[in-house]
Formats: C-alpha cells, structure tokens, sequence
C-alpha cells in the first residue's frame, strides 16, 4: 500500500471514530456550479444559502483561511473557508480529514472576492466520499497512453479535451437521428447475437448457447436484418448499435464499435449520397457551428456537396494506373505488380478476377491520397455481394465515403433479386471453401426472406466512431471511444 493511500485511510478512520459518514446515500445539492455562477449577481443581492456538492481539485490553505476549488459535472467554483465562518473546532478537523480528490457538500453564501473571483463562502460542510488514492499529479497531467486507456476515469478528470469530444460524440449521435427523424425514418432494434453473420466482410466473434446448444455470432452488422424488415412492410428504418469485428486494432479499428445503418425503399443509392453529406454537414453545424475541421495541418469541409468519383476513374485519375482496359486476369496482375511494393504481392495471387484487382488497386494506389470528404461509386461486382448491379453489369451500384484517407460509410442500391443473390452466395461460398475467411455467409433465412418481395431498397452505412474522429479533428479512434478494446492485463489480488 503505498503511503498516500495509508494516510487517507487513518483520515477516513478519523471520519468514522467522530461518527461522521464519508459515503452517505444523499446530499443536499440546490444548484450546478454552472447555474450557481449564472444567477451570481441575483444570489448575491438576497444573501441566499445555497448548497453545491462536486469533487475538490485544489486547496490552497493560509492560517486561518483557505481557498479550494469544488468542480462538478458543469464546471469549476471557488470555495472560501474561515476559521470564523466554521468555529475553530469545525476548521480544524476540515483540514485534518479533506484531501484533494474528495468529493464535498458545501453550505454557505455567494462571497465576491477583492479580486472580483465569484465565490462561495461556506458555513458548513461535509465530505461525502472520501478518496483512497490521489489524482495524477496535476501539472503533468496524465500522459502514459496505456494508462490514459486502461484509466480512462482519470483521463476525463485530468485532460478536459477528452471529455469535450465525448460530450461531442453524444451531440453527433443526436444529430444522426435528427435527421433521419426528420426524413421520415424510425429508429428500430435488432439482435446482437446472430446464427450466421452477414452484412459486411469480416471475422466474426463466435460464442456458445448453452440452453439452445448451439453456436452463435457478435454481429458484424445488422443489416440483414434492417432489410427484413422492408419485406415485413416498413419503409424507411434505422440503428445506431454496436458492431464486432475480430480482426486487428490499430488508429482507425477497435474490434467493438458502433455502426449507423439505414434502409430506405422505393430509394437508389444516390439517395444515400445525399443523406450521407446531410448527416455529416448538419452533425458539424450543429455541434461545432462550422464545416471546417482542422487535423493538425490539414483543415477538411464536410460541406455539401462532396466531390463524387467513379471506383474506376479514381484509379486512373489518382492512382495512376489505367484499369479500363483490363480483359484477362494475368495481364491485370502483372499491370498491378508494377505499381505494388514487394509485400503486397502475394496478396494478387489470391484473386482470381478483374474486379477484385480493380478494388485492390483502389485500396492500395488511391484511398489514401482521399483526404477530403469524396464519395467513390460504382465499385466491381465481385466486392459487392449484396449491391445491386449497375447499368454496366460488371458494376454494382455501392458508393463509399472517405476522408483523411480512411472509409467513413459503405452504402448501395441493395440486391433484392433473389435469383441473382442465390448465384453470389454460391461464388461467396466457392471463395470461403478456398480459405477466403471474409467471405459473406450464406443466409438461406435472408434469401427467404426476399422471395416474398422486397422493394427497391437504398442502404446506408456510417462508422460512428470514425465520424466523430472526422469531425472532432482526433487522430486515433480510442480517444472517441470511453473503453476501447485493450490487452488484458493481470488482476490477480491475492
């Protein structure tokens, strides 16, 4: 036990040997510091007692005075205690069983200090947590990364700008569904555990129904499941839900996160354009008053419209590499290799058709040199396996949006021909069957589920969690996420 933590304990035994409650169930709290501070002046002029209740971040003791900052969740005030005030017996045991990080009940009246500091001098008090162990020291700040993660409690209390992009994650979150509210859609639920995971190319986390005696999935996505209900009648539905990946973590991927998804009937995919600029244009009005957000030396605009590009044209233009041409595979890898570095080689023996190089040259020669906000469209049918075709049929009708080099949404016209979702269910299977572990399940429910009609459909898709990086200028996505998926590390107390 280090020493700090031992002198606290023998001041909360103290607390208790004067029969004083250092955790009671309930507080007097008349007002937020915030509101305090606002209604100040009126406070002030009818000399009304008021009481505040937060955490103490600082104390400042000289004789018979002594200053200390109370903060709660609006904000910080400044509390002033006299020897005069409390009684010297009252003043004594304040200083001999308060410790910064203590959380406090004050009771007094608004005190303007000769410095014109708007304060509360206090009459009595009472702690009503007592702390065991002490903030990070707070001129360093907390700054050790892994302990900012593994402690983000601390990390909210010690850097402020954390807490002000969690408090601007919720706001954008809110105004997703301002908008979606507002076009008519409503928010629906669907289920976390799945029997076969679909909607996206990833690996999923796979876990055990004892009861039921059988396997089940974390959800990758929860589209399959939006679209059933647009073959239930529905119309226009969405959720904000957490999503699971088993795959790596790095600035951008946390296997836990949250994902936005909507369907649309009676809507094509450059519908889901449009809403995709509204949502990003009115969640950066609304929250941050502006378009415009700075990440380090880059100032990017989510302002409508974005620039639209075609997957094929963005290779040609910013990639550099003509792929409208490609007609056999081999000729098609050969063209790639040149443009490849030595270790994404193998990568192209795994692919054994024009379209899937046509994407892998997209991601390695163009996504990201994407920096602001673009929407690419159009991608290979053979990435697509849910997207309806495009006029061109080796195309489907998907778009996805990127900035700062990273996708921020995967969206199409969705499939709801079910003979042609039969046969891409047979080339997924055919791709699993050779050791491709991203390939889409074959969901004989879904596929159903469409034989008894679904519209024409729009789908919509927008990672949360690298939105609110986008528009709170963050550089990592575990400093938009409270609890991010870290290694365990060795808890054993005995």
């Amino acid at each position: 036990m280090i020493q700090e933590e031992q002198q606290r304990r023998e001041r909360l035994e103290r607390l208790r040997q004067t029969n004083q409650n250092p955790y009671p169930a309930r507080v007097r709290k008349d007002l937020s510091v915030q509101e305090f501070l606002a209604q100040f002046e009126s406070l002030l002029a009818k000399e009304k007692e008021i009481s505040l209740v937060g955490r103490v971040r600082s104390l400042r003791k000289h004789g018979g005075l002594t200053f200390l900052t109370l903060e709660d969740g609006s904000g910080p005030v400044q509390i002033v205690c006299t020897k005069d005030m409390l009684g010297e017996e009252a003043y004594a045991a304040f200083g001999e069983t308060l410790d910064v990080a203590d959380f406090l009940e004050v009771l007094g009246h608004p005190f303007l200090t000769q410095k014109g500091e708007r304060s509360l001098k206090i009459t009595r008090y009472r702690i009503i947590t007592k702390t065991l162990l002490p903030l990070p020291e707070k001129w360093h700040g907390l700054t050790d990364v892994e302990i900012r993660y593994r402690q983000r409690y601390l990390d909210l209390l010690m850097n402020p700008e954390i807490k002000t992009k969690i408090i601007h994650r919720s706001q954008i979150i809110s105004a997703i569904r301002t908008v979606m509210n507002g076009r008519g859609f409503i928010e629906v639920e669907t289920p976390t555990l799945q029997p076969i995971y679909g909607g996206g190319f990833a690996r999923p986390f796979k876990t055990h129904h004892n009861a039921l005696d059988a396997d089940f999935y974390l959800r990758i996505s929860d589209e399959m499941y939006l679209k059933r209900l647009l073959v239930g009648g529905f119309e226009k539905v969405y959720e904000i839900t957490k999503v699971f990946r088993n795959e790596g973590i790095d600035h951008d991927h946390n296997p836990e996160f949250t994902m936005f998804e909507a369907q649309a009937a009676y809507e094509d995919y450059r519908y889901g354009m449009d809403v995709f600029e509204e949502i990003f244009e009115t969640a950066a009005k609304t929250v941050l008053g502006t378009t415009e957000i700075k990440h380090e030396d880059v100032v990017i605009d989510v302002k409508r419209p974005w620039p639209r590009l075609t997957l094929v044209d963005s290779v040609e233009k910013i990639g550099g590499l003509r792929v409208s041409n490609w007609q056999q595979v081999e000729e098609a890898k050969k063209a790639l290799a040149e443009k490849l570095p030595a270790k994404k080689i193998a990568e192209l023996k795994k692919m054994h058709s024009i379209g899937e190089l046509i994407a892998f040259a997209f991601e390695e020669l163009v996504e990201e040199k994407l920096i602001q906000p673009t929407i690419i469209y159009d991608y290979p049918v053979e990435v697509s396996p849910l997207a309806k075709k495009a006029d061109d049929p080796r195309f489907s009708e998907r778009f996805e949006a990127f900035a700062l080099g990273s996708e921020i949404g995967n969206n199409y016209s969705e499939l709801n021909d079910p003979v042609d979702l039969e046969q891409r269910f047979i080339e997924e299977k055919k791709k699993a069957d050779a050791g491709f572990e991203e390939a889409h399940q074959t969901d004989l429910d879904y596929l159903e589920a469409i034989k008894h009609g679904m519209p024409p459909a729009c789908g919509l898709g927008i990672g949360v969690d690298r939105m609110v990086m986008l528009l709170t200028g963050s550089a990592n996505i575990k400093e938009v996420i409270l609890f991010p998926t870290l290694r365990p590390v060795d808890t054993d107390v005995s």
